[in-house]
């Protein structure tokens, strides 16, 4: 296998821990160590006295149980616990997919979901959202993309970076399609729970079609991305089966520590997820308010979910625009020419409480 160079996670490692004001996160507040365990009584004394060795390789049956409760049809053994989304993705598409089969991604997309299938030797075709209609995904722009070779069709919603979010409606309609031609459904679902609008929230995907995948993480809805813990879900039993042998050859099992704080949050997962809601509306409200100052600048839309945004800049390229910033004003965004090609845009994130800090250098930069 060939991979290109991750270009999103080269870019935070030349600049996420030396720029001061961060305003591109995808995750949410996260929280200390002793935040977390203070959230049962008992939580510390068992933490102390964690057996430290392996692991099983399927995920803590504790875990799998706590993570199946986030959906309506989903039992812990069908469940399967990786070191983040990322082991999640590399390995479903190494089992999912053979050179020759065809991919198609709902873009713009985390660089993963497209390029490690390009890595194995698959085609994969684009299923493009444009900001002139909202980032809207259009069902009849999928049907004319499919071939008698597409394995896997990848749709993510809440939309990394736009903010997009489908109605259910369309997820029964995708679902459908997936039966009548036989492809498989990979629905990154990281930012479900962070809906603006409670009654907004999809299915999931795994609830929904029984040959799909639901991917799911610690690091976004929740803020605890150190946990390095991400899953599937699905009734796909064959497919979990060789998820399953594959993960022998990649991290085999995850970290105890990391699966018990894991466990401990998902029983507090609604009031993890309300906090960081409340920071969300919160935020959105002071970029309402900036985007709107400064509408000769930028083309904003509102997400509807999640905790990113991809604003447009309206004149001149966004990489030498971000680019110059942080070197100026020492704020991070981050360039839509990481997520592909003509994106004349930007990534802001608005899932952290430093926001108003590195909203104000912003604002500063802008006004020079």
């Amino acid at each position: 296998m060939k991979l290109k160079p991750f270009r999103l996670e080269r870019y935070f490692a030349k600049h996420e821990f030396s720029a001061p004001y961060i305003l591109c996160a995808s995750d949410c507040e996260s929280m200390a160590l002793e935040e977390l365990l203070a959230m049962e009584a008992d939580a510390r004394d068992q933490f102390s006295s964690l057996w430290l060795g392996y692991t099983e390789s399927l995920g803590h049956p504790e875990l799998r149980q706590a993570i199946a409760a986030l959906y309506e049809r989903v039992a812990a053994e069908q469940v399967l616990v990786h070191a983040g989304a990322e082991e999640a993705i590399f390995n479903f598409m190494n089992v999912a997919l053979e050179p020759g089969d065809h991919l198609i991604v709902h873009a713009p997309c985390y660089q993963s979901l497209g390029d490690v299938a390009r890595g194995i030797g698959a085609e994969v075709t684009e299923w493009r959202a444009e900001p002139h209609n909202g980032w809207r995904i259009d069902l009849d722009d999928l049907k004319r993309s499919l071939t008698d070779r597409t394995k896997v069709v990848v749709v993510n919603l809440p939309h990394n970076p736009t903010g997009f979010l489908a109605d259910s409606d369309f997820m029964h309609e995708l679902s459908a399609l997936s039966e009548r031609h036989g492809f498989i459904v990979f629905s990154d679902e990281v930012y479900r729970g962070l809906e603006l609008n409670p009654a907004d929230r999809l299915p999931a995907m795994a609830d929904v079609n029984e040959r799909a995948v639901s991917l799911g993480v610690m690091s976004k809805t929740y803020g605890l991305a150190g946990l390095r813990v991400g899953w599937i879900a699905t009734h796909n039993d064959s497919l979990f089966q060789q998820m399953a042998a594959f993960k022998d050859y990649t991290t085999i099992c995850t970290s105890a520590p990391s699966e018990f704080l894991a466990t401990l949050a998902l029983r507090h997962a609604d009031a993890i997820a309300r906090r960081n809601l409340e920071i969300i509306h919160q935020n959105l409200d002071r970029l309402d308010q900036f985007f709107d100052a400064h509408a000769d600048w930028f083309d904003w839309q509102r997400p509807k979910a999640g905790s990113i945004a991809f604003p447009l800049l309206r004149e001149g390229s966004a990489d030498t625009f971000c680019e110059d910033l942080v070197q100026k004003a020492g704020v991070l965004l981050l360039p839509g020419s990481l997520y592909g090609p003509n994106y004349n845009a930007f990534r802001v994130g608005f899932g952290r409480r430093n926001l108003p800090e590195a909203l104000e250098k912003f604002e500063d930069y802008l006004i020079l």
